[in-house]
């Protein structure tokens, strides 16, 4: 089959599913499809024909295009269009979450896998009623125990609903902090140092990321 002639199957493939689709799945999707072909579509003329398609609409009359995120290819508006598509739904999913929720989730994202210690010495408050928020939510999902650590936690790290809504095909996507924060980054210090005597009545160290890395858990969670 020509690519020309490939190209609108894996358009309709991509605009009817209701999850992303990666090109292994539509390649045996168009391959279920045609059944009769003695020669079986491969997954190099798929890929061709996603390259084409993408191409495509990056055209500026297009409000949308086809991206790689939440791990396939899906149909997404363009950034451009964002604010207005927020008048409809855009927004309504993260204004449900609180400042707490919002910080659990970042630290999740950029520390993951993590455990709901690591999180909460990160926080410096106790993140039960954010974490079961995310979990609800299905932001961010358990992947298992960690073994290595007394009592074996659960282990946390952001789901493929994450990925999706956010627009990002996998972690490693994730703008670095230096980005996001821009100059209002700060150099590591420490910070309660005492100079009469050079003595530091309590550590807390502020790394390049901007986390506090020693702190007091186990305060109530301000979302509660």
């Amino acid at each position: 089959m020509d690519i020309s002639d490939l190209i609108p199957h894996i358009e309709a493939l991509i605009f009817a599913s209701d999850k992303p689709l990666t090109s292994m799945e539509m390649t045996e999707l168009l391959n279920n499809a045609f059944g009769f072909m003695e020669d079986k579509l491969t997954l190099d003329q798929v890929t061709t024909g996603i390259e084409g398609i993408v191409e495509k609409y990056k055209a500026e009359f297009y409000p949308f295009e086809v991206r790689e995120s939440g791990g396939g290819w899906q149909f997404l508006s363009k950034k451009e269009y964002h604010k207005t598509i927020a008048q409809l739904n855009g927004e309504k999913f993260l204004k449900r979450l609180s400042t707490a929720a919002l910080e659990t989730l970042a630290i999740v994202a950029y520390k993951q896998p993590i455990t709901k210690g690591e999180i909460e010495s990160i926080r410096g408050v106790n993140s039960d009623y954010s974490i079961q928020k995310l979990l609800e939510k299905e932001l961010i999902v358990i992947i298992g125990r960690n073994e290595e650590m007394p009592g074996k936690p659960l282990i946390y790290s952001t789901s493929k609903t994450f990925m999706d809504y956010f627009g990002i095909n996998q972690t490693a996507d994730l703008p670095r902090l230096r980005e996001v924060l821009g100059e209002s980054m700060e150099e590591p210090s420490l910070i309660n140092f005492t100079p009469a005597n050079h003595e530091i009545t309590q550590a807390l160290v502020v790394s390049e990321e901007g986390e506090l890395l020693e702190n007091s858990p186990g305060s109530p969670d301000p979302e509660e």
